[in-house]
């Protein structure tokens, strides 16, 4: 698995567009989210699709899928008790 590219970044576009509206949240490079100064989501890509990596506690989710990109928004919003 390794980070994702900004051609697999290009796939999610609408979901970062969510994510970057998200308060409390900082784009330190594209796809790559941090709270504070600490990191908060990032994304991978491999063969069975894109997948985002949550902190705190860490978490997968595959975003391949819109169920997954909804669930990642729902976990984002939790962790920032939104």
């Amino acid at each position: 698995m390794r980070h994702a590219r900004d051609s697999d970044l290009d796939r999610v576009e609408a979901l970062l567009v969510q994510l970057r509206t998200l308060p409390g949240l900082i784009e330190k490079k594209r796809g790559v989210f941090y709270r504070k100064s600490r990191s908060f989501l990032h994304f991978h890509e491999d063969r069975k699709g894109l997948f985002a990596d949550l902190s705190d506690p860490d978490e997968r989710i595959d975003v391949t899928e819109p169920q997954g990109r909804a669930a990642l928004m729902a976990a984002a919003r939790a962790r920032l008790n939104l």
